[in-house]
């Protein structure tokens, strides 16, 4: 991913920062050569890439590889359509019926519709549970850099009524969290997809780390990493308020930010790892095999070879029901049905890149001035 942001990088009419270091001498020479951006940037928009859609050269109706169940049940539903043409088969030369009740296929088939109704929005409630509770944590994290970002270094105003600056160290803390800030969502998807010590190659939109050298991560020892970083954050807003930045209320509200966030990423990780019981899998496999196994024979002597194509339908179409279900139940993962987590986390790492670099240009000068506000002191 870095490699990525290197090359857009290269593209820009001039070179980013050097990257950033826990010194204040590395942060005031950022802070002395950082430029707004030019006009050769790169222009975007906000979700520009979750919003950015790929146009469909083939109705729906006829896509059958990407984002489709075909392969995953083509091997069940052509094992059933062989054995309805060893039925069909059957009948038709040794002159025997081998028609069932239709009431038989009526009970089975109550049966097979309710499961599958009931394993289909048990997964996609795993599903949207998924999405909304990522959308906490990118909530979460947006508050949580907006007030570090803002109320850092105070009112601006010291005891004597003139204009305060931070120091360079206290600088430096404020862009350190910020980027931890930044590597929460990469932390959490990584996380969820057991990429362990994948951190490291997280970077911002010059290509820079996020996390400060020298962190060690403590997963092969039981501790994830969004926890760790929390125990980074939770640290600053106490800093924050020993400093005068936060009073207590505010301080506490944050430290609610903080408890979200690990909320919305423990619920995640209890969608991850609670499998669906085995026991519901086997029973609902077994049904719809015994139902496929069953068809044929209610249909056979009406259809006669017809029901090789009429069983075939059927059975493909409970069969993708059950494939989509496995599908959702996961949605962590890489699979185009998947929340798309990479470019979630890509889009924020650009908005809060943004709030960062709009801070930088507050604190650079001599007199600290409003964000977002151009030139308008306070």
């Amino acid at each position: 991913m870095a490699s990525r942001y290197n090359d857009a990088t290269n593209d820009q009419s001039r070179s980013p920062s050097p990257p950033f270091q826990d010194t204040p001498t590395t942060l005031l020479s950022q802070s002395q050569n950082f430029l707004p951006p030019t006009p050769g940037r790169k222009v975007t928009c906000p979700h520009s890439q979750l919003l950015h859609r790929k146009p469909r050269r083939w109705p729906l109706v006829l896509r059958f590889v990407k984002g489709a169940i075909h392969r995953d049940i083509a091997l069940a539903v052509s094992l059933h359509a062989l054995y309805t043409t060893v039925i069909v088969t059957l009948h038709l030369r040794l002159k025997h019926n081998f028609g069932l009740p239709s009431s038989v296929v009526s009970s089975l088939s109550i049966v097979v519709g309710l499961m599958l109704v009931f394993r289909n929005q048990t997964a996609y409630q795993r599903f949207w549970d998924g999405r909304n509770n990522f959308a906490t944590v990118i909530t979460s994290v947006r508050n949580l850099m907006r007030s570090f970002l803002a109320c850092s270094g105070g009112s601006g105003v010291n005891g004597t009524g003139t204009p305060q600056q931070m120091s360079l160290a206290e600088r430096a803390d404020v862009e350190r969290t910020a980027r931890i800030l930044m590597a929460v969502p990469d932390s959490i998807k990584n996380t969820l997809r057991a990429e362990w010590g994948a951190h490291n190659t997280a970077a911002d939109q010059y290509g820079q780390g996020l996390l400060p050298r020298g962190l060690k991560g403590h997963e092969d020892e039981g501790l994830t990493m969004p926890v760790q970083l929390t125990f980074l954050v939770e640290a600053f807003i106490a800093r924050g308020q020993a400093r005068g930045w936060f009073h207590a209320p505010q301080a506490s509200q944050l430290t609610v930010q903080v408890n979200s966030l690990i909320d919305a990423f423990g619920r995640m990780e209890t969608i991850r790892l609670t499998q669906f019981p085995v026991a519901i899998l086997i029973h609902q496999r077994q049904v719809l095999a015994l139902f496929g196994c069953v068809l044929p024979f209610a249909v056979v002597d009406e259809s006669h070879w017809w029901s090789v194509l009429i069983v075939a339908m059927i059975m493909f179409t409970l069969y993708g029901i059950e494939a989509i279900a496995c599908q959702l139940e996961d949605p962590f993962g890489y699979d185009r049905n998947d929340i798309k987590m990479d470019v979630i986390v890509e889009d924020v790492r650009v908005e809060l890149g943004v709030m960062l670099n709009e801070w930088r240009l507050m604190v650079a000068g001599p007199v600290k001035k409003s964000m977002f506000l151009g030139d308008i002191e306070i």
